[in-house]
């Protein structure tokens, strides 16, 4: 499915809706078919993408369905909502409130494909199942390697005379020299 629109205030989500588990109707009934699932940003209602209905899965449905998503680069939270329609119309089984801090930032690239698996509430909050899912940013920026790796100029060492008798027992500092620098007759040493 496609995103309504793309800008760049947003980023392009890719999300796999791989699966659930032992979802219930009520506490006693579980879901016999017909589950699927809504994702949606922040508490938006205008950029709501939906799997097909799992028709055979019962409690344990399967989806495997890739939803694209544009996430507001504001948004702290996507929605995961699992619905299932029986002779009484459409009910809300389970909802997953997934915070953006899961799989954006952090150590690991933008880019990176994160398997989530996030535990379902039902409207009176109590435990109701598991939806099983996995979550890439498309539109993610290049990839930068660290600070020191980037930085193209190596950095050398200058001797420092230690100050003491011996030549030993002091503590020293040690200072980044680049090509074309000195720092010849700086010496920062303190005595233990």
């Amino acid at each position: 499915m496609k995103p309504s629109s793309s800008s760049s205030f947003s980023r392009v989500l890719e999300i796999t809706v791989i699966s659930g588990e032992n979802l219930h109707e009520n506490r006693k009934q579980p879901v016999k078919k017909n589950a699927f699932v809504n994702i949606k940003t922040d508490n938006s209602s205008c950029n709501v993408q939906t799997t097909r209905m799992d028709k055979e899965g019962g409690s344990f449905p399967a989806w495997n369905e890739k939803l694209i998503v544009d996430l507001p680069m504001h948004a702290r939270h996507l929605t995961v909502e699992v619905q299932c329609k029986n002779s009484s119309g459409i009910k809300t089984v389970g909802i997953a409130r997934v915070p953006t801090s899961d799989f954006i930032g952090g150590f690991l690239p933008e880019d990176y494909l994160h398997f989530l698996s996030y535990r379902l509430r039902d409207v009176k909050g109590e435990k109701n199942g598991i939806i099983n899912f996995s979550v890439r940013v498309k539109n993610a920026p290049p990839r930068t390697t660290s600070c020191a790796a980037a930085y193209s100029r190596q950095w050398t060492v200058e001797p420092v005379a230690m100050g003491s008798k011996n030549g030993s027992c002091g503590v020293v500092t040690g200072i980044p020299m680049y090509p074309g620098s000195s720092l010849i007759g700086l010496s920062m040493t303190r005595k233990l």
